[in-house]
């Protein structure tokens, strides 16, 4: 059985030998090439060189080719904000600045860096006929937004035929991106769509569930197999995303993999996730990266299971930590020896936040994973700051992104659970989903005027 056979029957849902591991590298690849994620995701020559050798380094079973969700927006007009340490960011939305739809220009297979993927997809099949090939592209969901920017969540109730008209265009993106990706050799194409983790059931049933499902039926008549890759708290729509009938889910360490485990079998999908991506593996040692993935094959088992991070992986990832799991994968007697031993829960100290709250003004703290780099963090953070722009000094915004150690401190202090949130003044008022800016501007101005009556 080829690492390609491995990562397919379990897909399939069929018994495995052993879990497959199937290690998200992105931009990361970059960091073993020592250049920019930049300069890595702008060259095919560089992604070439840089996931082949991160294919050896993590003896990965499958991986994806480019893990950069904003290929498709560029080719249609969005602009873009390059960085040195993550993929870029839409920092424009057309369709907000007056674009019709009618006008947005349906991608080619020479528009933005699409040709350049697909290249890159094809020398990696060659490169790597025993591996299975991941090709990713942005959800239908995700992909309006970028068009039309935070809007989308207000038109979803006050004009749904507009939304409508704007997911069936994007669908046909999504259709598009999907048959290139077969044609060039992907094994899998995985609708990755993380806004869809922003919105309730209802809407997800209406607004995305007919939308992706087409594109999942559009894979399989390609001949190849499918994925729903999402992050943030969205355990409200596993079960919905199991009925646009996917080949398999993935999820990041928002949702427990014991609740995702028993939906998606229950429904013939099989599933994917979920190491932690700051706690484990950028911040933590070899091994709690390794007691952290085998947590994950315990509760995942050996059918239809597929070991992977919560979502593309940090940069500046440690090598090592991501190889300790790849030799954990195959070593059942180190398995063994973590199930035997025991371990202290590692201790994450609390900050002293007393400060932080004397104050007459509101304190907006955003925690992340970090907005630079995921989708739903950079959305809401950006709400979080539009609204409070016009207190002026009365009001301090900020995000606190879980890629630092101040991070992670602050999510655990403040009692955060799920990413991102928004907390004001130390209570937890937003989770996952981006509120109405109106919504946020009424907890802004209900606690100032509280201080107010306490001066």
């Amino acid at each position: 059985m080829t690492k390609k056979d491995l990562v397919i029957s379990a897909i399939k849902l069929e018994e495995t030998p052993r879990v497959p591991w199937i290690p998200f590298v992105g931009c990361h690849a970059g960091s073993l090439l020592g250049i920019t994620a930049t300069e890595f995701l702008r060259s095919k020559d560089h992604i070439v060189k840089g996931v082949n050798q991160a294919i050896e380094l993590y003896s990965a079973d499958g991986m994806p080719v480019i893990f950069d969700l904003q290929i498709e927006a560029e080719a249609m007009g969005c602009k873009l904000n390059w960085a040195d340490d993550n993929p870029p960011a839409v920092v424009s939305h057309p369709m907000a600045e007056g674009v019709a739809l009618e006008d947005i220009k349906m991608p080619t297979i020479e528009d933005g860096r699409i040709k350049m993927a697909m290249e890159t997809t094809k020398q990696l099949r060659a490169d790597n006929p025993d591996i299975a090939l991941y090709g990713l592209i942005t959800g239908p969901f995700t992909l309006a937004l970028h068009l039309l920017g935070t809007d989308i969540f207000m038109k979803l109730m006050l004009e749904p035929d507009y939304v409508h008209d704007l997911m069936k265009f994007t669908t046909k993106v999504c259709n598009f991106m999907a048959t290139e990706y077969v044609k060039a050799g992907a094994d899998i194409v995985a609708i990755v769509d993380p806004m869809t983790s922003q919105i309730d059931p209802m809407s997800f049933e209406e607004f995305v569930q007919p939308y992706a499902a087409e594109v999942f039926e559009t894979i399989k008549n390609e001949g190849a197999l499918s994925s729903f890759f999402v992050c943030g708290n969205a355990k409200q729509n596993i079960e919905a995303m199991c009925n646009c009938k996917p080949d398999n889910i993935s999820i990041d360490e928002n949702i427990s993999l014991e609740y995702v485990r028993d939906v998606s079998l229950n429904k013939g999908v099989s599933f994917g996730g979920n190491i932690q991506l700051t706690v484990s593996l950028l911040m933590g040692t070899e091994e709690e990266c390794q007691r952290d993935a085998l947590a994950c094959m315990d509760t995942g088992g050996k059918k239809g299971f597929l070991l992977a991070p919560g979502c593309d992986i940090p940069m500046d990832t440690p090598v090592h930590n991501m190889k300790a799991i790849a030799d954990l994968v195959k070593d059942e007697m180190r398995q063994g020896e973590l199930r035997a031993s025991e371990v202290a829960t590692k201790e994450v100290d609390k900050l002293d936040l007393t400060a932080h709250w004397k104050s007459d003004k509101v304190r907006v703290d955003v925690v992340t994973l970090n907005s630079k780099s995921c989708a739903a963090c950079q959305y809401m953070f950006k709400a979080a700051e539009v609204v409070s722009e016009p207190f002026g000094d009365d009001v301090i915004c900020k995000e606190y992104n879980i890629m630092t150690e101040e991070g992670v401190q602050m999510m655990q202090t403040l009692g955060v659970r799920n990413l991102p949130t928004i907390v004001i003044d130390g209570k937890v008022e937003f989770v996952s989903q981006i509120p109405p800016l109106d919504e946020i501007t009424k907890k802004i101005e209900a606690q100032l005027a509280k201080k107010k009556q306490l001066v």
